[in-house]
């Protein structure tokens, strides 16, 4: 008789608003149940009885604050131990945007715990089954400010900086495998991470503001489209190859072994 063929699971972080409550969405949309993960129990139960009512999928939620050692290892284990998830969606971020001086290093710790930490970790706990399958979606949220650091952006421009890089070196890593890594850099987009950033959405150019509906849209169309590295705001990708050669460029410049002319020093 024939099997009925295993359900496709896609964990999302930072689920329960904003870009992870559209990517569970689209995604249910799609075929796949849902594992939601996020801090707002509330919040995490209405939008799973939203997505079976409209797509008829099996959405689980999990209700954990990813910067607790504790909570993190609970979705690690679920990333490790169930084969049938093949995307995960890291897409919970913090942003605190203050000068450094005027900062706490405890906001500036805690943008490290979620936007690094936990990024790494559970990419850590979802590869190694996906790779045994040959098969799998890591999709990590970025920012453009990854690439640009603001005067009140030092640590959350770092941070994106990470995924950025660490990104691009996985990619690389698993080129000759199944298993795809995307990154998407949104620019402005209206979320409610600029509710707790120290500046509002309202302080922003509002035609630079992107519904997270366009960008999670853009993006899925991007991964669609066999992009590895997303800028849903950018019209012309060019932009991004010139970028990529400049700073390729600038690599193979540093591989002489010798202090540049400049320096007089012989």
């Amino acid at each position: 008789m024939p099997t009925t063929p295993s359900p496709k699971v896609a964990l999302v972080t930072g689920a329960s608003s904003g870009i992870g409550a559209v990517y569970a969405d689209r995604l249910a949309a799609r075929g796949y149940d849902l594992i939601l993960v996020a801090r707002r129990q509330d919040r995490l139960e209405a939008l799973a009885a939203k997505i079976t009512e409209a797509h008829g999928r099996k959405v689980e939620t999990l209700v954990a604050d990813l910067v607790k050692p504790d909570d993190l290892a609970r979705v690690e284990n679920i990333l490790a131990s169930n084969p049938a998830i093949s995307l995960l969606v890291n897409n919970a971020g913090l942003a605190r945007l203050h000068p450094l001086a005027k900062a706490s290093v405890e906001d500036s710790m805690t943008q490290i715990a979620l936007n690094i930490t936990a990024l790494t970790r559970l990419t850590h706990a979802a590869l190694p089954g996906m790779l045994s399958r040959n098969q799998g979606v890591i999709i990590n949220v970025a920012s453009v400010l990854g690439v640009h650091s603001m005067p009140v952006s030092s640590v959350y421009s770092g941070t994106k900086s990470f995924v950025l890089a660490f990104s691009r070196g996985l990619q690389a890593e698993l080129a000759q495998t199944g298993v795809k890594v995307q990154i998407v850099l949104p620019a402005s987009t209206a979320t409610e991470i600029w509710d707790e950033s120290g500046i509002p959405l309202s302080a922003l150019q509002q035609a630079s503001i992107m519904t997270t509906e366009n960008l999670v849209d853009a993006a899925l169309a991007g991964l669609d489209q066999g992009e590895t590295i997303t800028w849903p705001s950018v019209a012309d990708d060019s932009l991004w190859d010139k970028y990529d050669a400049a700073r390729g460029a600038l690599f193979a410049a540093t591989q002489t072994g010798k202090p540049a002319p400049r320096y007089g020093i012989v």
